[in-house]
């Protein structure tokens, strides 16, 4: 088995290796991080297979290695706990909705992931120029009208969102203060040797508490581990993601310039990943008035006053961060359908205003990557070259040939609706079948969805932690790249790359989302790899 549980008599922890690894990663052994079964511009999908190289075992082979492993294991566990690398139990009902009951250590893979720094840089050096063009993108309110047209027509929480942004627009609503808490979504495709972007993310960009504590318990295990390692731990890049986040939140605040005003997070009524969202609490608790509320409260508390004062249970709001309204889930009535709509109407500043929120969407992400789109919101050429090299193939379902080869050749691509959070794409056999059937319905419904290529980075042989459960499987990951944004009318104050998450899932698995339970929280080793791009 491979429960990593303790004896009746004395704890013994280990692991099982559920299939042969292909390569090794930042691992208990030293080698590559993926395997490589993809070709980007679609020649065939090679059979996953496992071909074992040398030294994937723990770190001193045998009883010596098991028990090596047995101790990290319990290090790390012991470790969560103590610094509070948490989240709610799914099997307590109450650890959704009470602080402090019901907590699981997040899962977590025991040792980094290999990652190269030269596109780790290319990565953090992305950041800022997204930052901007999502800036650049919400002003044009003609252009996400235009470009969300005929989805607001299949897809009724884009349509309501879309509603909002309407209505705002009639109005001639300004945003002077913008302040965006982003997170864009890379992986390496292992056929060329390239950084491509998954999805780009503007509203309640998950993780930034918890991302941070995984890389310290990583930089912690490989300091104390490190005679049977061999790994050095200021390879693991600081994270510093939770105080990046709430020092923006705190730079808003200061911009509208009400001492009396509140930061306020709007949050779900029931959060098992609370205490990702209260890491960035305690920061802000320290130095700013903060509460949290709901949608449904900031509908029975909340109004607008004449001057645009946004007012929650008497206080006066400044700062709005959403970590929650990203999914129709979000809104099961119209009670939260008001709130949203009152803070738009508001002078708070949102993070994320209703412009900012459908820039993230995947019909944009789409609609950005055609030609000459870019050229339209950015000036620099440097700028535009280095936002296409990390594009991957994206197509509207208006592409018939796409269309029909997506349907020939489904392993090829990933069919993705209007949908923020984990479970919501397609895979082979159900993209295959959901195509044709649209198709045949011949109506306005392919406008839902876009497709886009498929990345398939290599995968590696990992040590994985949840539940309590140890367990070695071939996995792959996703980097996702952090970047605050704040700007004051002409005045942008900041515009960084602010920390990172590193996703883990089984390779078997199609999504990868944490809080959904398809990954595991990681953290990257760099390594000086010589990259030959293509």
């Amino acid at each position: 088995m491979s429960s990593c549980v303790s004896s009746s008599s004395q704890p013994h922890h280990y692991c099982v290796r559920r299939l042969p690894a292909p390569t090794s990663r930042a691992h208990l052994a030293v080698g590559g991080s993926y395997t490589s079964h993809f070709r980007r511009r679609g020649v065939s999908l090679r059979a996953m297979r496992a071909e074992a190289p040398p030294s994937v075992a723990p770190a001193g082979g045998g009883k010596a290695g098991a028990a090596v492993l047995s101790e990290m294991v319990e290090t790390a566990a012991v470790w969560c706990a103590a610094h509070g690398l948490v989240v709610g139990d799914r099997d307590n009902p109450r650890s959704g909705t009470v602080p402090g009951v019901g907590l699981v250590h997040a899962p977590f893979s025991l040792l980094p992931t290999r990652f190269p720094a030269y596109f780790w840089k290319q990565a953090c050096e992305l950041a800022p120029i997204f930052n901007e063009l999502v800036d650049r993108v919400s002003l044009d309110g003609k252009f996400l009208q235009d470009s969300l047209s005929r989805t607001k027509q299949v897809d009724d929480f884009t349509a309501r969102l879309l509603e909002i942004h309407a209505e705002m627009m009639a109005v001639n609503k300004k945003e002077d203060i913008r302040l965006g808490l982003h997170r864009s979504d890379y992986m390496l495709d292992s056929e060329t040797n390239s950084l491509l972007q998954i999805e780009l993310n503007t509203i309640s960009t998950s993780f930034p508490g918890l991302g941070s504590l995984v890389s310290e318990l990583h930089r912690t295990l490989l300091k104390q581990y490190r005679e049977v390692l061999g790994l050095d731990s200021e390879r693991v890049p600081w994270n510093y993601a939770a105080t990046q986040f709430a020092e923006a939140l705190g730079k808003a605040w200061a911009e509208y310039n009400n001492d009396s005003a509140v930061v306020m997070m709007v949050v779900q009524p029931e959060e098992r990943n609370m205490y990702d969202q209260y890491w960035l609490v305690n920061h802000l608790r320290e130095s700013y008035p903060f509460v949290m509320k709901s949608l449904a409260q900031v509908e029975a508390e909340g109004k607008v006053l004449a001057d645009g004062t946004l007012v929650v249970d008497g206080r006066p709001v400044a700062v709005v961060y959403f970590r929650a309204g990203y999914a129709p889930n979000d809104y099961p009535s119209e009670v939260e359908w008001s709130a949203r709509l009152l803070i738009e109407q508001s002078s708070a500043i949102k993070c994320p205003s209703i412009s900012y929120h459908l820039v993230g969407t995947k019909k944009i992400q789409q609609e950005l990557a055609k030609p000459s789109v870019l050229e339209r919101f950015l000036d620099d050429e440097e700028d535009i070259a280095k936002l296409c090299k990390c594009f991957a193939g994206l197509w509207s379902l208006d592409n018939e040939e796409i269309v029909k080869s997506a349907i020939e050749k489904p392993d090829l691509f990933v069919l993705k609706p209007q949908r923020e959070g984990g479970g919501n794409n397609l895979y082979g056999h159900d993209l295959r079948e959901t195509l044709i059937r649209l198709q045949n319905e011949q109506g306005e419904a392919l406008a839902a969805y876009i497709l886009m290529q498929r990345i398939f980075p290599r995968a590696s042989l990992t040590h994985l932690v949840q539940g309590g459960v140890c367990f070695e499987d071939l996995t792959i990951s996703e980097l996702g790249i952090f970047g605050a944004y704040l700007r004051n009318k002409d005045k942008v104050i900041i515009n960084d790359q602010s920390g990172y998450l590193m996703r883990t899932k089984v390779s078997s698995s199609n999504e990868g989302g944490v809080a959904a339970g398809f990954a595991v929280l990681d953290s990257i080793l760099l390594t000086d790899e010589v990259i030959i791009t293509v």
